[in-house]
């Protein structure tokens, strides 16, 4: 799995799952990638770790910093309360949209999937997400299946914790597969 040179991006802020942040970042840190916590303001943002608030996390770069032309990929981690503060963020979902229409990879995981239903980017896909959110995929056209982890041209889902490792090997591999370029726009 080596991403040495490679530039990912973990778009988050207050309540992500902590595992759905520290998982794929670690994983893809120990192969080599340098990974950026981009947020909607400097200093820290704090997970939620199952049950109540966890640990917070550094933020790395600003969105107002953060450029999709810096980054080979970006991660959405879950979680309910944060990807549901980001989606009613114009700047968090133009930074989706930019990754997405430079054919860069786009993986989100549990909740996630909201944003790429706020962007336009569900449509006509195959994708995962958690599962009390299965109608609203469905209802963004998007064909919605239960498997750890669904690929659909560079657009990665998986559907909670539990599918961490097989979340985070597959975005290494598709990292490494570049830009798909005969992806269809959304």
């Amino acid at each position: 799995m080596n991403l040495n040179g490679k530039k990912i991006a973990i778009l988050a802020t207050h309540g992500f799952e902590q595992s759905e942040l520290e998982v794929p970042r670690d994983r893809l840190k120990t192969a080599g990638a340098t990974v950026d916590v981009v947020s909607l303001a400097a200093g820290e943002i704090k997970g939620w770790d199952k049950k109540d608030w966890g640990r917070p996390v550094k933020v790395d770069k600003t969105l107002d910093q953060a450029a999709a032309a810096d980054y080979d990929a970006v991660i959405l981690p879950g979680g309910q309360i944060n990807p549901d503060l980001l989606r009613v963020e114009p700047k968090a979902l133009k930074f989706i949209k930019d990754i997405f229409d430079a054919k860069k990879v786009i993986a989100a995981v549990c909740h996630a999937p909201w944003l790429l239903i706020e962007t336009g980017i569900a449509k006509g896909r195959k994708m995962t997400s958690y599962k009390s959110i299965k109608t609203d995929v469905a209802n963004a056209a998007a064909t919605w299946q239960d498997a750890e982890v669904v690929v659909d041209q560079g657009v990665i889902t998986s559907r909670n914790p539990g599918d961490l490792e097989a979340f985070s090997a597959k975005i290494a591999e598709e990292v490494r597969e570049g830009r798909h370029t005969q992806r269809s726009a959304a």
